[in-house]
């Protein structure tokens, strides 16, 4: 049986969903909320109900966008897709809502990934292996952050795994690089971190506005 983990709210979840397939069928079905951040992760849902933070996670996540699917289309290397992406990969049983998601258009063309059709229209899913995946950690998702998506993009062959933590007085902001036995932290230099997806280089930093709420920078180059 799946196990159901719920952070902050009651969802019904079918008695039917019980593995990566049906999994699959229930989120296409419209039957959840709109926007649910919603997982399978190895045989467990994982559904998020818990407000996203002003600052430390709805603006941090809108800088992330701005930057990286501007580079995108400006340089033409890919799709960038913010949140409400389904990806999927079956090889380690992961199906969910990214904070990000960056797929080159090598991957497309060499078919790592493939965009999925829903039963209406339009594309609904990727499935595969993208370039890149984005997680921003707020307080309910620090387990989900740090340890099963970690494990869990690096088997499904993500080459690079973003996360950041706004959280506390320390903003942490790590570029994992996908290595033969895990993922490893690629080693910054006064801040700056190389990704070898966008090969650029990129700092964040943090600032404080004129309401004395926090201000978010990603510089590139």
């Amino acid at each position: 049986m799946t196990t159901i983990h719920l952070d902050s709210a009651s969802i019904h979840v079918p008695a039917w969903v019980t593995d990566l397939a049906s999994f699959r069928d229930w989120v296409q079905s419209g039957d959840l909320p709109e926007r649910c951040p919603v997982f399978f992760l190895a045989g467990e849902v994982w559904l998020d109900m818990t407000k996203e933070q002003l600052f430390s996670h709805v603006r941090l996540k809108q800088r992330f966008y701005q930057v990286l699917g501007t580079l995108a289309d400006q340089e033409r290397l890919g799709e960038f897709f913010p949140d409400g992406l389904l990806l999927t990969n079956e090889d380690a049983d992961l199906s969910g809502n990214p904070d990000g998601t960056f797929a080159s258009f090598a991957s497309f063309q060499e078919k790592r990934v493939r965009l999925v059709e829903g039963t209406e229209h339009g594309f609904v899913e990727l499935e595969g292996s993208p370039d890149m995946v984005l997680e921003i950690v707020s307080d309910s998702s620090v387990v989900k952050d740090y340890e099963l998506l970690r494990d869990l993009y690096w088997k499904s062959g993500i080459r690079e795994y973003w996360i950041v933590d706004a959280r506390g007085e320390k903003l942490e902001y790590s570029i994992l690089r996908h290595a033969a036995a895990g993922y490893v932290s690629v080693r910054k230099a006064s801040g700056w971190v190389k990704s070898g997806v966008f090969k650029k280089s990129f700092r964040l930093t943090r600032e404080t506005n004129e309401l004395g709420h926090p201000s978010f920078q990603l510089e590139v180059r």
